[in-house]
């Protein structure tokens, strides 16, 4: 046959192999048929794989045909002679020209220019040198020829860089000395062809020759690709020699080039000065350095790594940066000296745990040389810089001005993006590298600096609202020591020497402290800071324990104890500030505090016996003595515990106050009326909440899902509590919820009304504007909001009392009861299920979207989580059935809402501004998004693994499956023993969950999503390993649709991934038991019954998940005609553009900005 027979058998051969559509047996022998002609005869091969890249055939062919010759290439180059070798390397190089054209895709460019490469590795640096010259002709006759020969160039050194098995190690030798030889050629020649076309680029713009334009910037772009694939290896000294440095330092300037020459620094700045190095080199990197340091402000993050690597001469330089007096640059230069720190002192601590990893250790022992460099006089430097520049511009006395001299201090004007303590905090974070890295240097500068601060404060005698200076100090003091003394163990590997030294440091400054007569209350609560910033300090020198102890009490008692005019509060802040200080104190101090414990007893006894305690203080030093306690054991936090909630016990347990004020809402409002004894019932229920709190509870014990393993009763010092402790707070409970029922807010007065309204603070925080400057004696709600707890000083209460007491009540009281429930038996078996249901959902129905939220993030959860299994059907059951009832009804229509109209309209805005507000859009959406994901974050409880352990997994109820109905077990037999099976063994708590779910899929809230698929898998799991048809038909039906429904959604685009795992499992597992998953498959509008079963004879061909996920994704793009964004959008972020680069330049690749089409307001963003 001739040799256009045998290429049009072949493209008939490729074309059918790629078909989809082909049957299997087509493609096998297509595939067979096209092997025999790689392996058969090498000119037939060759002959004909030339006649295919020709343009007469399809885009799919020629790249073909091009896999096949390099396939010649690569393993079959040595059965050609040296004359056929000659005349396919013409061939190839006549190729570039034919193919440098403006309609050649790229590639099929690509493929020319690597196919001409692979020739040249082969045959060695002759054919090379003999090349060059027609090469360099080539790249000045077009754009497009440019682009071609930067290709092959990029191409060439590629063996060099990456290991190739089929290139010998004496060939690669020979290609790099051949490729280093031909440096001079090569290095001029990328220099001009980036220079010629960024020009041509820029010139075709400015005439609005687009088109062109793209031909030239593609040039440039094949260029910088081709020189980073020599920035490696060829000599630093020639790349500076022959411009590359520069040129690739001017494209940092240009938006469009940029992020490619930065891969340029990326690769060269690591390079090693050479023992034998002449001065030409440290003339080449110094020239790097200075590209790098003259890039504009936006670049210059991207940089900072780049930068870091350089030695002591350009940390010097970056420290004058810092020094600075004008803000700009010294804030460019803080974030640099951050990125160094964090990366150096985070290697650092890991070096002995990696020692065994050779890499990993030598790479430690290059952070701990340059670590070095960062000397004593930097660290003072860095640190002084650091304490002038904690002030705020428009906070600096005219007094200290000259202090500060011309350094230019933060303004708010200075940088949108970034606010004050957000610059402040990075300042402070600086200090801890230092203070860790240079523990004496930073403890001698900090204590200097203090004593100065406040010898000049006494001299200049400012008044105390300007006391900027010497509050900011408090912050680096704390910094400081807590970096010393405070985590890790990282004090007691320090030297004698050095202890003592630090030790004498802070005893000195503690002593100066001490020393102060300060009377004003701002400045004794400035002094309370000092104090409790030396708490970890204490931890290891128990000695200065009392002195502080004593001085916090004097400081106490020095300040007026009830202050009648309300505008005089800095004495009611300054109170609460010390008796918080104690409690930071005692956190840090650790066991330090014990041997005094009985003494602060005394004393606090004293002071409630004469009076002179308000209740919040009382709380507060209570809490400091259970803080105390935790460190002495379970014993001693008993003793403790009867002495500080004896008192209360008897206020709280008696039935009078609960007769008079807890008996329905009208009786409520008596209470709210009573102002003492309102004020007294918040301090008692914020006290429990405490005690529980600070009680044998730990971080841990409140992430664990599986109830059998909580303290038991023995271990918890607050169980014997419990008992009298809850049925008053559920009756107050009950009653608050009950305000928001129709009846009874109709009969309300109108300033109860009010305050059931939300608060400006809260509609600031759902519009993420600002937040409000409070007192600093105020009380942190759970969701980060604060109120002043010192309202107790007066006689009267207000709307924003009574609203901030009802928050404070329920806030507390659900983190009381689920704070109560990780007790487990001790809770569960104990209190009656019947008064904490009505306590929390009588009046569900009527709850705003906010407070729900609260509640089942506080209450339900726990309760969900650590309930017995034993209790679930006295306790669960009837607790979250009216609350999925309602949720769903609710969220239904609100989600509706906003899909139709833009407007949530949730109930916690309704009546509070005009429903078109755009503000209260937002408000509304973020109201509706937070109880969407806190719902579906119960979902993802239920769901816990802990919770389900009795599940099969997915590949034992797969083995259960392939046998006869027979072998599967009824839904009952989990309802005892997997949270998710009783949940579905309960109809009426089961329609409204799975409901929500079906719904869910629908909402453009990914983070709701994500939590939501945990419980759709284990519904798949009971569905595939029980009998029960309505929960097959389900899954199978609804399920399966809502799931392909909710990857039409690109909000779901981040959870694809599990999205078509679901409905893998659902095919696979369940579609030979319901044909449901096949009707809705047919039913999509480009899918014929062939598709189909091409799809499940693939999936039999293959065991692997992943390949079936695979199969499953490609027939849902293709039977939806790629119309599911959520598999569109993650196709697009992986798309390769038009830059090929390996993997150690994917960092550089551009944000891909993803449109969300017709969403507003917060669902554009979600």
């Amino acid at each position: 046959m001739d040799e256009g027979g045998i290429a049009a058998n072949v493209a008939r051969a490729i074309a059918t192999a790629l078909d989809w559509t082909s049957t299997p047996d087509a493609r096998a022998a297509a595939h067979s048929y096209l092997e025999s002609i790689k392996a058969g005869d090498t000119h037939v091969l060759a002959n004909t794989s030339f006649l295919l890249v020709k343009r007469d055939w399809s885009s799919e062919i020629r790249l073909h045909a091009f896999k096949m010759l390099q396939h010649l290439v690569r393993l079959r180059w040595d059965q050609l002679n040296p004359v056929d070798r000659r005349k396919f390397a013409n061939l190839a190089i006549d190729l570039m020209s034919e193919i440098a054209n403006p309609s050649e895709e790229w590639a099929l460019k690509s493929q020319t220019a690597a196919l001409v490469a692979e020739i040249v590795r082969k045959e060695g640096p002759n054919l090379w040198q003999e090349l060059l010259p027609s090469i360099i002709t080539l790249s000045n006759m077009g754009p497009i020829q440019a682009e071609l020969v930067s290709m092959v160039l990029r191409w060439l050194p590629e063996d060099i860089t990456v290991h190739n098995e089929d290139l010998e190690g004496d060939k690669r030798r020979t290609l790099l000395r051949g490729l280093s030889q031909s440096l001079p050629e090569i290095l001029p020649l990328l220099y001009t062809l980036l220079e010629r076309h960024y020009g041509a680029a820029i010139m075709e713009a400015s005439r609005q020759q687009m088109d062109i334009a793209k031909q030239h910037v593609a040039a440039v772009v094949a260029a910088v690709n081709a020189v980073n694939a020599y920035a490696e290896w060829a000599p630093l000294p020639d790349l500076a020699k022959y411009g590359i440095i520069y040129g690739c330092g001017f494209l940092l300037t240009s938006p469009d080039f940029r992020v490619h020459a930065c891969e340029f620094f990326k690769l060269v700045t690591p390079r090693k000065r050479p023992v034998d190095a002449a001065s030409d080199f440290d003339s080449a990197m110094r020239s790097v350095f200075e590209v790098l340091m003259n890039v504009t402000k936006d670049f210059f993050m991207n940089v900072l790594p780049l930068i870091a690597r350089f030695s002591h001469f350009y940390l010097q330089q970056m420290l004058g940066f810092l020094q600075h007096s004008k803000l700009a640059l010294h804030y460019q230069s803080l974030l640099f000296w951050l990125s160094l720190m964090r990366d150096l002192m985070s290697k650092s601590k890991t070096a002995l745990t990696d020692g065994l990893n050779t890499g990993t250790g030598q790479a430690n022992n290059e952070k701990r040389k340059m670590l070095a460099l960062v000397t004593d006089d930097i660290c003072c430097a860095i640190l002084d810089m650091s304490f002038q520049r904690m002030l705020m511009k428009e906070k600096v006395h005219p007094g200290i001005a000259p202090a500060i001299g011309t350094l230019e201090l933060w303004s708010d004007d200075f940088d949108s993006k970034v606010d004050f303590s957000q610059y402040r905090s990075r300042l402070l974070e600086l200090i801890r590298f230092i203070a860790c890295h240079k523990p004496l240097v930073a403890a001698a500068k900090v204590s200097e600096r203090i004593t100065e601060v406040i010898k000049s404060f006494m001299l200049v005698l400012l008044p105390t609202k300007d006391l900027a200076m010497i509050e900011s100090m408090h912050l680096a003091l704390e910094n400081v020591v807590t970096a010393i003394f405070d985590g890790s163990n990282e004090y007691g590997k320090h030297s004698t020497e050095i202890q003592l030294s630090l030790h004498q440091i802070f005893e000195g400054l503690l002593q100066q402290l001490i020393s102060l007569k300060w009377t004003e209350p701002t400045l004794v609560e400035v002094l309370g800071h000092y104090l409790d910033a030396l708490g970890p300090f204490l931890r290891y020198y128990p000695d200065a324990v009392g002195a502080v102890i004593n001085k916090l009490f004097e400081l106490l008692t020095s300040l007026p104890f009830m202050v009648k005019d309300p505008s005089t509060s800095s004495a009611r802040r300054a109170r609460l500030q010390i008796c918080t200080s104690f409690i930071r104190i005692a956190k840090a101090a650790n066991e330090s505090l014990l041997p005094h414990m009985k003494g602060i007893a005394s004393t606090m006894t004293y002071l409630q016996t004469e009076g002179v305690l308000l209740r919040a203080e009382q709380n507060l030093l209570g809490e400091a003595f259970l803080v105390m306690a935790s460190s002495a054991g379970v014993q001693q936090q008993q003793e403790v515990l009867v002495w500080l909630l004896e008192p209360l016990s008897k206020q709280w347990t008696q039935s009078e106050w609960q007769e008079s004020y807890l008996t329905d809402s009208t009786s409520l409002l008596r209470l709210c009326a009573d102002t003492q004894f309102m004020w007294s019932v918040f301090h008692t229920v914020t006290f429990f909440e405490k005690a529980l709190k600070r009680s044998g509870f730990r971080k841990g014990s409140l992430s664990s899902e599986n109830s059998s393993k909580t303290n038991s009763p023995a271990e918890h010092p607050m169980v014997s509590h419990l008992s009298w402790m809850l049925p008053p707070l559920l009756k107050l409970l009950r009653a608050i919820h009950a305000l928001w029922s129709p009846s009874v807010t109709q009969a309300l007065p109108g300033e109860m009304r009010a305050a059931m309204s939300m608060s400006d603070v809260e509609k600031a925080g759902l519009l993420g504007e600002g937040k409000t400057k409070l007192p600093k004696g105020a009380l942190t709600f759970h969701d980060g909001s604060q109120f002043d707890i010192s309202r107790e000083a007066y006689s009267e209460s207000n709307e924003a009392d009574i609203r901030n007491w009802l928050r404070g009540i329920r806030d507390s009281g659900y983190s009381i009861l689920g704070l109560s429930a990780t007790l487990g038996d001790s809770f569960f078996r104990c209190v009656d299920p019947h008064s904490v249901i009505l306590a929390l959902v009588e009046n569900i129905q009527y709850m705003e979207f906010r407070h729900i939220k609260q509640l089942v993030h506080l209450a339900l959860v726990p309760l969900v989580k650590f309930c017995p299994s034993d209790l679930w059907d006295a306790w669960l059951e009837k607790l979250l059935h009216p609350l999925f009832l309602h949720v769903w009804q609710a969220l239904t229509c609100s989600w509706s809402s906003l899909l139709r109209e833009g407007k949530a309209k949730v109930p916690d805005l309704h009546g509070v501004l005009a429903g078109s507000d755009l503000k209260v859009e937002v408000m509304e959406e973020k109201l509706l998004r937070d109880l969407t994901r806190e719902i579906c974050s119960l979902f993802s409880v239920l769901a816990a693994p802990g919770l389900n352990a009795a599940v099969p997994s997915l590949e034992q109820a797969g083995q259960v499956n392939q046998m006869d109905d027979s072998s599967t077990r009824d839904l009952g037999a989990f309802a005892s023993s997997s949270m998710v099976g009783f949940v579905l063994n309960k109809k009426d708590l089961a329609i409204p969950i799975l409901k929500i779910c079906i719904e869910a899929f629908g909402w453009t809230d990914s983070e709701a999503m994500s939590k939501v698929t945990p419980l759709c898998g284990l519904v798949i799991l009971l569905a595939i390993s029980t009998d029960n048809v309505e929960l097959r038909e389900f899954v199978c039906k609804d399920l399966f649709s809502a799931i392909i429904q909710g990857l039409t959604l690109e909000s779901n685009a981040i959870i694809s991934a599990e999205l078509v795992g679901l409905c893998r499992e659902i095919f696979i597992y369940l579609s030979n038991r319901d044909p449901s998953p096949r009707q809705i498959l047919l039913s999509l509008p480009c899918i014929t019954l062939q598709d189909l079963l091409a799809f499940e004879e693939a999936l039999s061909k293959t065991g692997s998940p992943k390949e079936q996920k695979q199969h499953m994704k490609s027939l849902l793009i293709m039977a939806t005609g790629n119309q599911l964004k959520a598999l569109a959008t993650q196709k697009a972020v992986n798309i390769i553009t038009n830059v090929t680069m390996r993997s150690r330049n994917s960092d550089a690749a551009p944000e891909t900005s993803l449109d969300e089409g017709d969403t507003i307001g917060l669902a554009a963003i979600t």
